[in-house]
């Protein structure tokens, strides 16, 4: 008998540590490291050579090449403040021909910081003809919404996001004032002649969507050419926005969330004439970065959205139908805060993850 019960140990035991291997080889496959040892990779983008540009949030510009990291030298001022740093990166849609390189980080003196735009070129890994674009003001000391991502639309009309600032009651809904906006220029940070609210006395011209809290995740989708965002709510409520002209997302009159006590400070989820997201997360996942699956690399992935979680640190592949999302699958379980996703001038997805770097996603 003590033979027998032996025997079914053993063969239990067996079968338990095969198991574990193949589910340990099936993460291995599940992707790549492409880039390792980085600390916060806030933003990051191919270069027409494959190589990467990658920004860490601490104020370093990394030029990543044959697997080796060159610091770009030259940068602004970046003045690191809570959320705050050195954030987003993106290519002018023509760079091969003008070498425009755009970013976004926090500039400001003893006052605090606010988020600013910049657009510059590289030559022998320093930034040159180095042009500020857009400047949010005022300066602030308070540490959280800083937005902010960067993309382009098929008729490159520059968009970029800039959060409330940790100050939702002035902010998002005041057409004057920076914070909780999307914003939208031409390439040389013109003031395009048809945004909104360009006519209208004291309003900030640059602006083409307000009531925003903090989108983190902002991308041409390629299928249609709408540009979407997704942006943190407080507790709960956070939003996938499709972005459209002169638009009132709605925060913080309405809102999924709650404050972080646990108090409300709104019965509202809809208002009449306000924009409504068409997705929402309650609990909050904690969302940046974002990226359109365009390749048939991923077959099955096709058409979709990845967004990152950094509460829950995985990315969730929203599957999309008439523009909205029908399921959510997990991808990238447990490796860390998801912070940037993009997709690679070779057809595969690549995923910032903070403390670990760059990963390719294996289909």
């Amino acid at each position: 008998m003590k033979n027998i019960l032996k025997l079914i140990f053993v063969v239990c035991l067996g079968f338990l540590i095969t198991s574990f291997l193949f589910l340990e080889k099936q993460k291995k496959r599940e992707y790549e490291i492409v880039v390792s040892d980085l600390n916060i990779p806030w933003g990051f983008t191919f270069l027409p050579d494959n190589s990467m540009l990658i920004t860490e949030k601490e104020g370093k510009l990394i030029h990543f090449k044959n697997g080796k990291k060159n610091l770009i030298s030259g940068l602004p001022k970046v003045k690191v403040q809570g959320q705050g740093g050195l954030m987003d990166i993106e290519l002018h849609p023509n760079y091969k021909s003008n070498g425009w390189v755009y970013f976004t980080y926090s500039s400001g003196n003893s006052k605090g910081a606010n988020t600013t735009l910049m657009r510059a070129r590289i030559k022998n890994n320093r930034l040159i003809n180095q042009e500020v674009l857009y400047k949010a003001i005022p300066d602030t000391r308070r540490g959280q919404h800083f937005g902010s991502r960067i993309a382009f639309d098929r008729d490159e009309y520059l968009y970029f996001s800039i959060g409330d600032r940790g100050n939702r009651d002035k902010n998002p809904q005041d057409i004057t004032k920076d914070g909780g906006k999307i914003y939208r220029l031409h390439d040389d940070g013109k003031i395009p002649k048809d945004n909104p609210f360009v006519n209208q006395h004291g309003a900030k011209k640059a602006i083409y969507s307000y009531g925003h809290r903090n989108p983190q995740g902002m991308e041409m989708n390629p299928f249609t050419g709408d540009i979407w965002t997704h942006e943190h709510g407080p507790r709960g409520g956070d939003e996938i926005n499709i972005i459209n002209k002169g638009k009132n997302y709605g925060w913080p009159k309405a809102s999924f969330g709650i404050n972080y006590s646990g108090s409300k400070f709104t019965n509202k989820t809809s208002i009449k004439g306000m924009i409504d997201p068409i997705y929402q997360w309650t609990p909050s996942i904690a969302p940046s970065g974002m990226a359109f699956v365009n390749s048939d690399k991923y077959p099955k992935m096709k058409g979709n959205l990845l967004v990152g979680s950094l509460k829950f640190r995985y990315v969730t592949n929203c599957t999309l139908k008439n523009g909205k999302v029908i399921n959510e699958e997990k991808l990238l379980e447990n490796l860390g805060r998801i912070r940037s996703i993009e997709h690679g001038n070779d057809g595969f997805m690549y995923v910032g993850i903070e403390q670990l770097g760059i990963v390719k996603i294996i289909p």
